[in-house]
């Protein structure tokens, strides 16, 4: 478990290994909007890569954007409130645009194999970990 480090969650930051790190996580919270919100996620080690689900009910498939860039693998949305809904004479909305990101570290994660699928408003995404080539020479004996 220790390959899978958070690096952004809904109350915190991801541990800082330098200062740079901190002053990073410092600066995209700044940027943050209030109105901003998060979505959960959920990380399993498979053994052989990492199932990653994220819980996005009532977002269509169109407003998800899944990227991994340097193992870090990242799940945005953005939903915008549709325009037929402005003419309406609501008495009370609760529903507005917004977006939010979510992501992890995932040191071993491999960039090829990559699969995503998004059903029943749970995003899963499939990521292979690295495999490592051992040259190992089997040496005879005369």
């Amino acid at each position: 478990m220790a390959s899978m480090v958070p690096y952004r969650s809904v109350f915190g930051l991801r541990p800082a290994t330098s200062l740079f790190d901190a002053f990073d996580d410092m600066m995209d919270l700044a940027s943050t909007p209030l109105s901003s919100k998060a979505f959960p996620i959920d990380v399993e080690d498979t053994g052989d890569g990492y199932e990653i689900k994220a819980y996005l009910t009532g977002v269509s498939k169109d407003d998800i954007d899944v990227e991994l860039n340097e193992g870090r693998l990242s799940i945005s949305v953005k939903v915008e409130e549709k325009e037929e809904d402005k003419d309406k004479n609501y008495l009370q909305k609760e529903f507005t645009s917004y977006s939010a990101t979510r992501g992890v570290y995932l040191k071993d994660a491999a960039s090829e194999g990559l699969s995503a699928r998004y059903a029943d408003g749970i995003l899963t995404v499939t990521v292979p970990k690295i495999v490592e080539k051992k040259n190992v020479t089997k040496i005879s004996i005369d």
